[in-house]
């Protein structure tokens, strides 16, 4: 497990907390022949769902990090929050990211919110753990294509089904014409065409391998030759560029370190959160959620030490 996919399941969760909060105002959602779906409506489905529960459980697990994180003196830096933000903007490429907040409505700081509790779990359970060089020089030998970088390009592209119309649209970008605006216009891409036919950051080996010729090969910000897929015919312009490389073990040593880390840590993890949603006091105003958290007394009998330690000479899985 590499070390921004935890943060990025949290991120996902907090996604979908914010497509249950935008539905939380009057009004409706949608119409169906002149009929409304009304937000109310709307919302109690929703609530009554499984994934609110989730969501509240989830919302009342932050709510204690933060409890714990206090009691316990546990400081977490802005400065650790951006690196692993920074890693996750590097895992979804920082378009997609940037679009993926967006479109749920949420902001950065509610991203960092959930690197942070992230910390404090890493924090709490594993002040005991330690990854070896050694432990780190052997996982490399044996995964060191995993921490390869491949070549990756931003790109814009003009989908259209004929070559004709490729031509046509070739012809009028190259005489000034703007390409978003032709995108708009003639693209038959819906991924792309409302953003001007921006695809973001993709990799090597991403796209089909006609198109991705083309992005490797011609200039940049040049209006390529119509380029034909299985898709249609591409007009391409690359943005940018940036070229692969190879890991070393000093450049992988930080990343292999936390992933060994967190295979240590990784089955601590659940019992220290239940323990702190054992021992706390949740009071349940709703009783369609009256069922997501234990019972005191339940709590009281299974509560597990606040914050296990890994023993030191846990051997890492590879």
């Amino acid at each position: 497990m590499l070390k921004a996919q935890r943060i990025a399941a949290g991120f996902l969760t907090l996604l979908m907390a914010a497509a249950l909060a935008a539905c939380s105002s009057g009004g409706s959602v949608a119409t169906v022949n002149g009929q409304a779906i009304s937000k109310a409506d709307f919302d109690a489905k929703l609530e009554s769902s499984q994934v609110a529960k989730g969501m509240l459980n989830q919302m009342a697990q932050s709510m204690l990090l933060e409890q714990y994180a206090t009691d316990n003196k546990i400081d977490v830096s802005d400065a650790e929050v951006n690196k692993k933000l920074d890693a996750l903007k590097a895992q979804y490429g920082v378009a997609n990211f940037d679009q993926l907040v967006k479109q749920r409505g949420m902001t950065e700081e509610d991203v960092k919110k959930a690197i942070r509790d992230n910390i404090v779990v890493d924090k709490a359970v594993g002040s005991n753990i330690r990854v070896s060089d050694a432990d780190i020089a052997k996982f490399f030998q044996k995964n060191h294509a995993a921490f390869d970088k491949p070549a990756q390009y931003h790109a814009r592209h003009i989908l259209v089904s004929d070559v004709r119309t490729a031509q046509m649209i070739e012809q009028k970008l190259k005489g000034g014409a703007k390409f978003e605006d032709l995108a708009k216009q003639y693209s038959i891409d819906p991924g792309s065409k409302e953003k001007g036919g921006d695809l973001g950051q993709a990799r090597a080996g991403q796209m089909v391998p006609s198109f991705e010729k083309a992005a490797m090969s011609q200039p940049l910000n040049a209006v390529g030759a119509p380029v034909k897929s299985p898709f249609g015919y591409h007009i391409i312009q690359v943005l940018e560029r940036t070229p692969g490389t190879k890991a070393t073990l000093a450049s992988a040593h930080d990343q292999i370190a936390d992933q060994l880390r967190q295979q240590q840590e990784g089955p601590l993890v659940q019992p220290f959160l239940q323990s702190l949603m054992a021992k706390a006091k949740i009071d349940v105003q709703d009783k369609r959620f009256a069922d997501v958290f234990p019972s005191p007394a339940a709590g009281a009998a299974g509560a597990a030490p606040a914050a296990p330690a890994a023993s030191p000479a846990a051997t890492p899985t590879k």
